[in-house]
């Protein structure tokens, strides 16, 4: 099930006109792998980045586009070294390099997050996911789940919006995983509403 054709949402006077027209092109060339006609809104990055700081070190953002979320992760304070920025598109990928040139850019595929060694251990505080899954098979989103788990520190989270009522990781792949959704927020100034996702570890008793 692909995210809702709704997915045109309101954009913020920040976003510009040569981001519109990126973002527009690449739904155009693969509306399921992108999802969305225009970046995400800065009221939605807010949302989705508040609960970050510097204390967290090392961040994962996968499918960052544009890098709304990505500026709102540096407004936070989090250093831009210390981002780690997962973009399948190559344009995506190199206009991200050009605009932060101290963050680590990787051009490749989130399901495969697992089988590269991106990082020795387990360092990554937060996981940043601007990733359509409603649009994506139930095991690609596994495997991007997984694989940004597998970097996670014990106490880190995996933060994902959706425009669906529900969160977007089919409970049977949470279940699997061993992990827990909750609902933190939503940025009801766009159209359609957006609704945002922690993710973590189950609790053991």
């Amino acid at each position: 099930m692909a995210e809702p054709s709704a997915e045109l949402r309101l954009t913020d006077p920040g976003t510009s006109c040569a981001d519109f027209s990126r973002f527009f092109r690449a739904w155009v060339t693969n509306p399921l792998r992108v999802a969305a006609v225009a970046p995400s809104s800065d009221a939605l990055a807010r949302v989705m980045t508040r609960e970050i700081s510097p204390a967290h070190g090392t961040v994962l953002e996968l499918g960052p586009g544009t890098g709304v979320f990505t500026r709102a992760l540096l407004a936070r304070g989090v250093a831009e070294s210390d981002l780690t920025l997962i973009e399948f598109g190559a344009d995506f990928a190199h206009m991200l390099g050009n605009r932060f040139p101290r963050a680590r850019v990787v051009s490749m595929d989130a399901a495969h997050l697992a089988r590269h060694a991106l990082f020795q251990g387990s360092p990554v505080g937060a996981v940043v996911s601007g990733l359509p899954l409603l649009s994506m098979p139930p095991d690609k989103v596994a495997d991007i789940v997984s694989g940004a788990f597998h970097y996670l520190r014990p106490d880190g989270a995996f933060y994902q919006f959706t425009y669906g009522p529900r969160c977007p990781v089919p409970r049977a792949v949470l279940a699997e995983l061993g992990l827990q959704a909750e609902r933190i927020g939503g940025a009801f100034w766009n159209l359609p509403p957006a609704s945002v996702y922690r993710i973590t570890r189950a609790r053991r008793f």
